[in-house]
């Protein structure tokens, strides 16, 4: 039994993308910073879709490195093949989309880590476990490299996995264009050509632009150049031709292109090619490795190519395979994937990273309640925000599912002191208590302040808000909402939204899913909800079925608190768990309250405090854990 379904082999790097488009890179003012070089897009692709996937690479001992592997792990992708240089540095790429036609980058790779992959890196026993191996040609262009993919090539055979080479030429990694030529794709190279020639063998598959089999073949005539390669190989050919989709060739070479085996394509506007081969080939490995016919096989890569081509970035762009079943059954809507609503829901939804299928968040978040106790100063609100998360911490002992809400303005040190940490994180936008719903001046009038935030953190509003509202507060409210969600989106940080109708009015059990369904009239699609107790099983289903409807891929519900006593917390916890989209709770003055009046006062030591409010939050996440445990064992006697 093979435990991995493809490893791939090469260059890992991270890809410094403009944020601006139509400029030259010299003008370029900030960058996304994505892992990037091909066989690591490659793993990150064909594990979206759902293969099981691993690289084998080197990255430096530097942070650059930590956040290749870190990245890897979050896609899902295996990463004992990715050695740590202690001496070199993880190579870099700086790039750009200067038009539909130029995309200017430069390649910092000089003695960098990936190129230092040798023999010893390669573990038979690794190999031996893969049903492919997938290689790329530019660790062909160095005698170490090229060891080390000969020995992963001939171990792949010895063991019965299947290979495939994504010729992946660029001439300034093989020394024949100089560094100012990244974005070029073609230079004539006799020794490049004889280097490709004596490898070819070695592959079940091999895939490649017009100009990628122009080098392969040694002629600019793309059927004599396959012919060339045919000569030498009895792999299956795959030849990409841009916007006319691609074909494969499984025998002789015929006189036109056009007599080979192809797949459907998708007429869609061409914003960035670079990583679209890559996204392309992880399609082609997901049919092949399915056994699917190559019409299909090549079906997936055309489409997985078509998300690349019209997105930003090259791994971000790449679809889950839930993204490209939907996408396969409903078609382009419009050629602008990106600006395709449904489809990016979908996109976002289904690549968000993190198991947090149970919630147990301690919150701190409170600004107005602390200020308002006595002693309260802004040195000793932000102490106390530092007490709540070493409690929070101590709880959590380095273990999944807990997480804390944490504010900026009293709790700076404690929020960015969390980074890193493993804890789920929530930061508050409301201004406190407001309602029409005001954010915190910090974040500007166009929610531009998001753009300083750490990835890792959740954008969380709390807006009171009912049914009953004046249609003119609603329509403000929702539009403030709006706009902050979109600007998180932007940003790429997750949002929570939380919704409090008892503070307003009165509450029936369809209150909440009334809310729930205007907040998704409004374009407002919530990673997570954060709701009142809900004394109800009626209540509870409404408002899940509220969402379920319109979104299907939230992250889930978490319970608020409002300062209750544990006992009914307890109570709605039970009602509550019953429910899986709801995930766990989010609950702050009834683990700090007592504590922060008292240590305010004087009354109450620093450790004191801590251990207060650890027993505190352990006694509520036993509360709620017993509560999910009761649920499941109700539903399970049913």
């Amino acid at each position: 039994m093979k435990t991995l379904d493809v490893i791939t082999i090469g260059r890992a790097g991270v890809d410094l993308y403009g944020t601006q488009v139509g400029g030259r890179l010299e003008d370029m003012g900030s960058f996304q910073k994505y892992i990037g070089g091909s066989p690591t897009n490659i793993a990150c692709g064909t594990a979206r879709l759902g293969l099981r996937s691993a690289l084998i690479t080197r990255v430096g001992d530097e942070h650059m490195g930590r956040f290749i592997r870190e990245q890897l792990v979050r896609e899902g992708v295996d990463v004992r093949g990715v050695k740590t240089d202690p001496e070199r540095l993880t190579a870099l790429v700086i790039l750009g989309i200067r038009d539909e036609e130029q995309f200017p980058l430069i390649f910092y790779r000089e003695n960098c880590a990936d190129m230092a992959l040798c023999e010893a890196d390669i573990e038979e026993g690794f190999i031996a476990e893969a049903r492919s191996v997938l290689a790329t040609g530019t660790h062909l262009s160095n005698p170490r490299t090229e060891a080390a993919v000969l020995k992963a090539l001939a171990l792949a055979r010895k063991h019965g996995a299947k290979t495939a080479l994504d010729i992946d030429y660029r001439p300034n990694l093989w020394g024949v264009a100089g560094h100012g030529e990244g974005e070029s794709r073609f230079v004539e190279s006799a020794k490049v050509t004889a280097k490709l020639l004596g490898t070819l063998h070695l592959f079940d598959l091999i895939v490649g632009t017009e100009e990628e089999f122009h080098i392969a073949g040694g002629t600019t005539d793309t059927i004599a150049a396959l012919r060339a390669v045919r000569a030498v190989s009895a792999a299956t050919l795959v030849c990409k031709r841009g916007a006319k989709g691609a074909v494969a060739f499984e025998g002789a070479i015929p006189d036109s292109l056009d007599d080979g085996q192809s797949g459907p394509g998708f007429p869609i506007e061409v914003f960035n090619v670079l990583g679209a081969g890559d996204g392309f080939f992880s399609g082609l490995l997901k049919g092949w490795l399915d056994g699917e016919a190559w019409p299909r096989a090549l079906e997936y890569a055309n489409a997985c190519g078509a998300f690349a081509v019209s997105r930003h970035g090259c791994t971000p762009a790449y679809p889950s395979l839930e993204e490209l079943k939907f996408f396969l059954k409903r078609g382009v809507v419009r050629p602008d994937l990106r600006n395709d609503a449904e489809l990016e829901q979908v996109h976002w939804a289904t690549t968000r990273k993190g198991d947090w299928s149970t919630m147990r968040v301690f919150a701190f978040d409170h600004r107005m309640q602390l200020e308002q106790l006595p002693g309260f100063t802004a040195d000793k609100g932000s102490r106390f925000k530092e007490l709540c998360l070493a409690a929070a911490r101590e709880v959590q002992g380095g273990r999944p599912g807990y997480g804390i809400l944490c504010d900026n303005r009293i709790g700076r040190k404690a929020l960015h002191a969390a980074s890193g940490t493993g804890l789920w994180i929530g930061r508050p936008c409301e201004w406190p208590g407001s309602r029409p719903l005001e954010l915190e001046p910090e974040l500007g009038p166009d929610c531009g302040g998001l753009e300083t935030w750490a990835r890792e953190n959740v954008v969380k509003v709390l807006a009171f808000c009912h049914p009953d509202d004046a249609p003119e507060l609603r329509r403000g409210q929702e539009a403030t909402v709006q706009r902050l969600y979109t600007a998180a989106r932007r940003n790429s940080l997750e949002f929570l939204l939380e919704i409090i109708p008892s503070k307003v009015g009165p509450v029936t059990e369809t209150t909440t899913a009334t809310l729930i369904r205007q907040f998704y009239a409004a374009g407002v699609y919530p990673d997570w909800w954060k709701l009142e107790p809900m004394a109800t099983r009626a209540a509870w289903a409404a408002a899940c079925a509220a969402i379920e409807e319109n979104d299907p891929h939230t992250r889930g519900i978490v319970v608020l608190g409002l300062d209750a006593p544990e006992e009914e917390l307890a109570e709605s916890f039970a009602v509550a768990a019953g429910f899986p989209l709801v995930k766990g709770f989010a609950v702050g003055r009834t683990i700090f309250g007592v504590v922060a009046r008292a240590w305010f006062e004087g009354d109450l030591g620093d450790a004191e405090a801590v251990a207060e409010m650890a027993r505190r939050y352990a006694r509520l996440c036993t509360v709620w854990d017993r509560a999910r445990v009761g649920a499941r064992g109700h539903v399970a006697a049913r």
